[in-house]
């Protein structure tokens, strides 16, 4: 047993230590939490390294290292331990993301070798709810998309994906990684659109699922829509698919500049509980 303070790449062994950390904060952990789930600590079946930080003989903290650099229960040691290594091995990331503090910590360590940014949202409120919300009626358009609809919903996500992160997810292999995730999103039945006139004019779906709670991403309404109250009914649609179907807490994450999303998720009955940080590459 390790009796110091000291990092180290987790093995398949230290399963259950790394899902006790997990389990410390669901909901901001939802994305690890789920990945860990399915592929456990295997770096090649989890796409990425775990890193862990011990202190006195026992994991407190974590990072997930693959597409996306994410600090967890990260404590300032151990966030100096995650940037040392993190410095050593070069940036492989697209983006650091996670809990606000943690990651302004972790990049302010990483930005002299890693910088500049493409974008910093230093900001982004984490919000939940456990109900569905008693005004806003669910929009019965809004249903699961179908295997057969594929070539339908590429289209919208591929102008959400661009919209939001300001680069296009064909980038690069051509978009063959981004359609393999739409596809299992899909096929599992986590992607819900309003389809009119063989288009989608709104759509999202639930990414991140544990059996603590669920994260809804991607969601979008056609720019012809917009304005019409579609982002309520819709969400509040899927939101009755996420609590029956996948989980008792549903959450997403929002940036704070998007005053008409947060204006429409306070109203569909989403309160802020904390606030995550993103850079991207």
């Amino acid at each position: 047993m390790l009796t110091h303070s000291t990092a180290r790449v987790l093995e398949p062994g230290d399963l259950d230590a790394a899902l006790a950390v997990l389990d410390r904060d669901p909901v901001a952990n939802a994305f690890v939490t789920a990945r860990v789930n399915v592929a456990g600590l295997d770096p090649w079946r989890l796409g990425g390294e775990m890193w862990g930080w011990y202190s006195g003989g026992r994991l407190t903290s974590l990072c997930y290292a693959g597409a996306n650099l994410v600090p967890i229960c990260a404590t300032p040691d151990a966030v100096r331990a995650f940037a040392d290594r993190a410095r050593r091995a070069g940036r492989r990331c697209s983006s650091i993301v996670g809990p606000a503090e943690q990651v302004a910590d972790l990049w302010s360590q990483l930005e002299r070798g890693w910088g500049p940014a493409r974008e910093v949202r230093a900001h982004q409120p984490l919000m939940t709810t456990r109900s569905l919300p008693a005004e806003t009626v669910p929009d019965p358009g809004v249903r699961r998309v179908r295997r057969d609809e594929m070539e339908v919903l590429m289209p919208a996500c591929v102008a959400m994906f661009t919209e939001e992160v300001g680069i296009s997810p064909l980038a690069g292999d051509g978009g063959l990684l981004y359609q393999a995730r739409v596809a299992e999103l899909v096929t599992t039945g986590r992607a819900f659109a309003r389809i009119e006139n063989g288009e989608v004019v709104f759509k999202a779906e639930i990414g991140a699922a544990t059996r603590h709670t669920c994260q809804i991403q991607g969601v979008w309404v056609a720019p012809s829509h917009r304005g019409r109250g579609l982002s309520e009914t819709g969400m509040a649609a899927v939101l009755n698919y996420a609590l029956r179907d996948v989980a008792p807490v549903v959450s997403l994450y929002v940036n704070d500049f998007n005053a008409p999303a947060r204006a429409a998720y306070h109203r569909v009955g989403f309160r802020e509980v904390g606030a995550f940080m993103s850079v991207l590459f």
